[in-house]
């Protein structure tokens, strides 16, 4: 995989595919022909080169009990809980694969990956493409590794800011995002990065939580604003998906679980 330096958008760097065999341990260096280095450890390359302050809702990815809780005690119900109905994990997986409908020579990122779920659905639909996962958090990242060396699924996982992604303009068939939009402090930077890194035309599933429409709801989203959490509106979803050069091509939600599949204007 082709990746740009993050010290030198000019500069080009090769991710090696051993890398990407998470079965075996690759460890490492990779650098451009300026000499940009960075570490390969434990098959996750590591280009985060300027860490800024955190929320306290994006510092709690950095926790080790976070990351090894997140999927089986939080992830798989979350729907569920969220949307006041059953909701099981495979029905959102069936959802992001119909919708980004990933093809065997085609390329991935799921942004703000987490454990990597998306990555690994995407994977395991489509063997023979190209995917990456990226988060900026060590343990994240950790606990992604393991659950994809367990599915036998193949990812280059990269540590990296979604606001600078690693990434020359137009290199992803599709990007996926879970949960994560509602956690970033610089949505619309984030959102502007999405476009620049997807292909024209291309598509983006996006999975995130709007506005309680009750007041109990609200009160529970207001505490955890405190925390750096945001909701938005569909409108005001739509209204920034839009402004990052992206338009709406299926929407739907449920409870104020929202459901976004976004295509790259052109």
């Amino acid at each position: 995989m082709k990746i740009r330096s993050p010290k030198n958008d000019r500069e080009e760097i090769i991710l090696p595919p051993a890398m990407s065999n998470l079965n075996t341990v690759y460890s490492g260096t990779i650098s451009s022909e300026s000499g940009d280095e960075f570490s390969i450890t434990n098959n996750i390359a590591d280009l985060l080169v300027d860490e800024k302050p955190y929320t306290l809702a994006q510092s709690t990815n950095h926790w080790k009990i976070t990351a090894s809780i997140y999927e089986n005690l939080w992830r798989n119900r979350s729907l569920s809980i969220l949307t006041g109905e059953p909701f099981p994990i495979d029905e959102e997986k069936k959802l992001l694969i119909e919708w980004v409908n990933p093809l065997p020579d085609g390329s991935y990122l799921d942004v703000g990956c987490s454990t990597a779920l998306y990555a690994r659905a995407l994977k395991k639909a489509s063997p023979k493409s190209e995917i990456a996962a990226l988060d900026f958090s060590k343990q994240m990242l950790d606990e992604a590794r393991m659950k994809a060396e367990g599915d036998q699924t193949d990812l280059y996982l990269i540590k990296a800011d979604a606001r600078v992604m690693p990434f020359f303009n137009q290199t992803f068939d599709g990007l996926a995002m879970g949960g994560t939009l509602n956690e970033l402090s610089d949505e619309l930077k984030v959102l502007f990065e999405c476009r620049r890194v997807l292909k024209n035309n291309g598509v983006m599933f996006m999975m995130h939580l709007i506005k309680s429409g009750n007041w109990i709801g609200r009160m529970m989203q207001e505490s955890a604003e405190w925390g750096g959490l945001q909701f938005w509106t569909i409108d005001e979803s739509n209204s920034m998906f839009k402004r990052a050069g992206f338009t709406v091509e299926k929407q739907f939600h449920k409870g104020i679980v929202c459901f976004t599949k976004l295509r790259a204007a052109v």
